[in-house]
């Protein structure tokens, strides 16, 4: 390979040739090099600017909350006896509480068991809760008690081959998760596993009862009706928190309380001691709404810092910030500004700009808080406070209720008037429920024939009258000789008479039935003392309860109920039922199925001398319910209830026709009232009031920050657009490298060229001087 030696030839210094022009070439791409480092240093800036714009917005976004600026204190005076918590509409004052028992839910314990293990029955298990009524109760087992059903909709739990151990069924009751836990107990007995289960909701109307379909072992095990066969033990009744609020006796289910003092939840933890009172003590909660201005005031100080820092001068060095004079910074801090400047219009407040409430626009464009002036702001005017920070709507008519509005709502007052109001769909019953039984006792053992004076008297309790009544004294021939001596002596006694109350007595096989002539829930016969009641009638007489309709399975069972566009066939629990227990059992079954609790339906069943009505949960047109077949429609019925359809409110915001569906009315689209919600209830038509709808402060920046942070606003254009400068600005400096580089290569090339023809003309040169010279010599 050859070496080259540029400018040994020519003495052309031909690389300092080069590295001057290339340098001078060079200098474009310094400039270029400088741009590049503004763009950065302007993008880093704005990248700041849009953190801090977003820190800016969460903050006043959560400053958007009303309930942020309304929020209550409550204190106790023992908190180991209760403890509570407000809300926004808490009412402040003083209240004086006394617990006597705390909620508590039912237990109930199974028979022992050898093992855990070992195969016990099949079936379906059927869990209902309700109120155990009336009778007694000893070693955990009710007599003579009812069960009502709270209609919440029963249960159903299956026990087959695979969980058909005691362990099995825990664990299948607990995987259910029906609201009933299961444990197993070992009580070291002979039979030690026992099955316990224990209700998750307290309070008497929670009780349970069980309906097992299948193997008689399982039913032996957990069948349980308070009201009837009783496998299982009761160990802990289930039993309500008993209290008084400034003297006022109270009965809840539950130990945690949301519906006694408005806005108040309260959780019962013990009793009082005998004659104490523990103090509730509701406040506002003015520590909360001082925090809430303060947290503002920062956030709105830190943006501004933020903004100042990135676009200041410094007049003294004359030192310019990155974004000095930058049009989008000023235009961020323009729009910002303006928020601030204008007052909130629409809300009917009472205060309507900051400085009202303390708190004041400065110079340098920050905010400071006068903290004497907020409070007695607060003093003041507690709730309006939240309107120079929140969107709020408050409604004139104390049954409109303001719920929402949207991005596009403007504020202002707005007249709501109501042309119809919202309705749900129902179903009332062709006639009263039929299938009404008559009350009776039977005795459990031959009656005694033998009348003297150590059995001559009855307390006979007859349609709820009580009397006495006597017998004749005589050895009777036959049973029915002396079931018409009791017969006769009952519809003589001038009670039962003027009550119009009568009743039948038979015999069969030597044992009386005493049976009320009167039919229904109200009927009721038996013997309630009385020195002849156990001669006559043996120690243990069945007591059958006067029924309005009974249930029998495969009979008269099944319902086909239309709701709200959803159809299922239900089938009742057979037994005999009083109307109102009758409306709890089909309320329970059509609550408790999931082709309706699914999408969310669900009706209320009321009866009205026998007459049932379903009425759905749901308001508007999309509301109906009705029952179209079943086997017993005909007797709980007396045929296909006429339906009532639901329907949606009608009416008018600001004029307009406005949207309704269900209760819910919106203002129409392209008005003012855009977007704007409410709820209109009761019973009155036409004007309803005014709907006042303000945007405060945090409302309104933390819109105007979506628009500034958004795609099209101009924090994201200005840094789409440096970014878009600094690529741009990388390829011109790509290109003019490879252009300098291409220019370089040419220079020495041309230079290279030249010193070689300087240097083949001093080789010349020296040769024809040398040669001149030789001949000058030899001449």
């Amino acid at each position: 390979m050859a070496i080259s030696a540029p400018g040994i030839g020519s003495s052309l210094d031909v690389n300092s040739i080069v590295s001057q022009l290339v340098a001078i070439d060079r200098q474009p791409l310094t400039t270029l090099a400088k741009k590049q480092a503004s763009f950065q240093a302007k993008l880093s800036a704005m990248g700041s600017v849009k953190s801090s714009l977003s820190s800016f917005q969460s903050a006043v976004n959560g400053l958007s909350d009303i309930t942020k600026f309304q929020a209550a204190t409550v204190s106790s005076s023992d908190a180991t006896v209760a403890s509570a918590s407000g809300s926004s509409i808490a009412v402040p004052g003083t209240y004086s509480l006394q617990v006597t028992s705390l909620a508590q839910a039912q237990k109930l314990v199974a028979p022992g068991q050898l093992t855990s293990n070992t195969a016990i029955g099949s079936g379906t298990l059927t869990f209902d809760f309700g109120t155990i009524s009336g009778g007694t109760s000893a070693s955990g087992k009710y007599t003579g008690s009812s069960f009502t059903s709270n209609a919440a909709g029963v249960k159903t739990v299956t026990i087959d081959a695979g969980n058909n151990t005691l362990t099995g069924i825990r664990d299948a009751i607990n995987g259910a998760s029906i609201g009933v836990t299961a444990t197993i107990l070992n009580d070291g007995g002979t039979s030690p596993y026992r099955l316990v289960l224990t209700q998750g909701s307290t309070g008497v109307s929670n009780s349970m009862k069980i309906s097992v379909g299948g193997d008689a072992a399982l039913s032996a095990l957990l069948g349980q009706d308070p009201a009837g066969t009783q496998a299982m033990t009761e160990n802990q009744t289930a039993a309500n928190a008993l209290f008084s609020i400034d003297g006022i006796a109270v009965s809840k289910t539950s130990n945690t309380v949301t519906d006694v003092l408005p806005g108040v939840t309260l959780n019962l933890l013990a009793k009082t001691a005998a004659g104490a009172n523990v103090n509730l003590t509701v406040a506002r909660d003015t520590a909360a709404i001082t925090n809430s201005v303060t947290q503002f005031v920062n956030a709105f100080n830190q943006i501004t810092q933020t903004l100042n820092n990135v676009s200041a001068f410094d007049a003294t060095t004359n030192t310019a910030a990155v974004l000095n004079g930058d049009s989008s910074i000023r235009s961020i801090q323009s729009q910002i500004r303006n928020v601030l400047n204008a007052p909130v219009a629409g809300g009917n407040s009472a205060y309507s700009i900051l400085s009202e409430i303390g708190v004041s626009l400065q110079k340098t464009g920050g905010l400071t808080l006068d903290n004497t002036k907020l409070q007695a702001a607060v003093k003041d005017h507690y709730a309006d406070i939240a309107g120079l920070f929140a969107a709020v709507g408050k409604s004139t008519d104390s049954q409109v209720t303001y719920t929402a509005a949207t991005a596009n709502t403007k504020p202002g007052a707005y007249a709501v008037n109501i042309s119809q109001l919202a309705r749900q769909g129902s179903a009332v019953g062709l006639s009263a429920v039929t299938g009404a039984g008559s009350a009776k006792t039977t005795g459990s053992a031959a009656a005694n024939l033998v009348v003297d004076g150590s059995n001559d008297s009855l307390t006979v309790l007859l349609d709820g009258v009580s009397t006495s009544i006597s017998l004749t004294q005589q050895t009777y021939a036959t049973a029915a000789d002396l079931a018409t001596e009791v017969q006769t002596r009952i519809n003589a006694a001038s009670a039962f008479t003027t009550a119009g109350s009568s009743a039948t007595v038979t015999n069969n096989a030597g044992v009386l039935t005493i049976t009320s002539n009167k039919t229904g829930s109200a009927s009721a016969a038996s013997v309630t003392g009385g020195n002849g009641k156990t001669g006559l009638l043996g120690s243990a007489p069945t007591v059958t309860a006067g029924y309005d309709t009974a249930i029998t399975t495969g009979s008269n069972d099944t319902l086909s109920v239309q709701l709200d566009g959803v159809t299922k066939t239900i089938t009742l629990a057979a037994g005999n039922y009083s109307f109102t227990s009758l409306a709890a059992e089909l309320q329970g079954k059509i609550n408790g199925a999931t082709e309706f609790s699914s999408v969310g339906s669900a009706v209320k069943v009321t009866q009205n001398a026998g007459v049932l009505s379903i009425l759905s949960n749901s308001y508007g047109a999309k509301s109906s319910a009705t029952v179209t077949s079943g086997t017993a429609l005909a007797a709980l019925f007396g045929g296909t209830p006429t339906p009532t359809a639901g329907r949606d409110v009608i009416g008018t915001i600001n004029g307009a026709a406005a949207v309704g569906v269900g209760q819910l009315l919106t203002g129409a689209t392209g008005d003012a009232s855009e977007g704007l919600t409410l709820v209109a209830e009761g019973v009155a038509l036409g004007a309803r009031g005014t709907i006042n709808y303000s945007q405060g402060y945090a409302f309104q920046l933390n819109k105007l920050l979506t628009g500034l942070l958004g795609a099209n606003g101009p924090v994201t254009s200005r840094t789409d657009g440096l970014a878009e400068s600094i690529k741009s600005n990388n390829k011109s400096q790509v290109a003019l490298s490879a252009t300098i580089a291409a220019n370089e290569k040419r220079y020495r090339a041309q230079y290279t060229a030249l010193d070689s023809v300087i240097s083949k003309l001093n080789t010349t040169s020296t040769y024809l001087t040398q040669q001149l010279a030789a001949i000058a010599k030899n001449s």
